[in-house]
């Protein structure tokens, strides 16, 4: 018999329309425009990820595939986790590998901020594992998270890479709070992209057929949408650099003109410098003991670290220390 999904909403749904408002005024008031990464997953910015992830330029979620097809096995035995949390679960595929090598997983907990992401994982998951139980939390994983009651020991999970969209000092916060999450026995998999030559980088965030682009400017559709703004999209080029001194991949949006945006929404009126540019993300790239020593920091010791063959990627296995 299939069991029925259990949803919780940590964050309240004014709090996603607040926070999309906080961020753009914030980030396009500064002298150095900028907007988080989050504000691009609406239904069309994760329908053009999804595409993304299958481009022949667009290495990592391939290589982070591969590393859990050839090492879920090892991954089961070190943890021989109960509990399956996913943090930033979206469509819960890379997921499958997992539960299925863990053969005693009795509790999954995706965690996203998308209901609609949630409820449609969730419901495909139990279809394939009547048996488990599925209690998925609408929730921001940048705030600090309460877990339902599972049996132990549990596996954090956050894979992805995602984490390289955070600041350094958003990754330390971050790393402790996960830390906070974990009792004995416990143990966090994370996925991290590595430092590798920069013609394979840059071509990876600005593919030969503008779906990177695409995604890129739809950030801006989502502004138009709920803030009522005025933007055009086609206003912009699409930028793709790497900065070297610190170790992570930029993607921006310049203008291709003078011109000047209305926010309705905000009583805002914004001006761009023709070749001015709007920072959307970072995506740092990582070392192994660079992410050691991070983790270390947190208070997790790093157990194993496993890389595709190409070495391209790295998935790391961490304990409380």
């Amino acid at each position: 018999m299939t069991t029925a999904l259990a949803v919780s909403r940590l964050l309240p749904a004014a709090d996603t329309a607040d926070a999309l408002r906080t961020d753009v005024l914030a980030g396009l008031t500064r002298h150095s425009k900028q907007l988080p990464p989050k504000w691009f997953y609406d239904a069309r910015g994760s329908e053009l990820f999804e595409e993304i992830t299958r481009l022949a330029e667009y290495y990592p979620t391939r290589a982070e595939r591969e590393i859990l097809v050839a090492r879920a096995g090892e991954i089961a035995a070190a943890t021989r986790a109960r509990t399956l949390v996913e943090l930033g679960s979206g469509s819960s595929e890379k997921t499958r590998h997992l539960i299925d090598a863990l053969g005693g997983l009795e509790s999954y907990i995706p965690v996203d901020v998308s209901e609609s992401a949630l409820v449609q994982a969730g419901m495909a998951l139990l279809a394939e594992y009547p048996g488990l139980s599925v209690h998925a939390l609408i929730a921001d994983f940048h705030q600090r998270l309460a877990l339902p009651a599972t049996p132990g020991p549990r596996l954090v999970a956050f894979l992805g890479g995602t984490i390289g969209n955070l600041l350094p000092d958003e990754r330390a916060a971050f790393l402790r709070d996960v830390r906070d999450l974990l009792g004995p026995g416990d143990a966090l998999l994370l996925g991290t992209d590595l430092v590798k030559d920069v013609d394979v980088l840059i071509a990876a965030y600005d593919d030969a057929s503008g779906v990177t682009a695409e995604f890129n400017k739809n950030v801006l559709e989502v502004i138009n949408r709920e803030l009522g703004a005025d933007f055009d999209p086609g206003a912009f080029d699409h930028v793709a650099c790497w900065d070297a001194a610190n170790e992570w991949m930029e993607m921006r949006l310049r203008a291709r003109a003078e011109l000047t945006v209305k926010i309705p929404e905000l009583d805002l009126v914004v001006s761009f410098d023709a070749g001015e540019e709007l920072r959307t993300e970072i995506s740092v790239k990582f070392r192994q003991a660079g992410v050691r020593a991070e983790l270390a920091a947190a208070g997790l010791e790093q157990r194993h670290w496993w890389t595709d063959a190409a070495g391209r990627y790295a998935v790391s296995l961490a304990v409380r220390s």
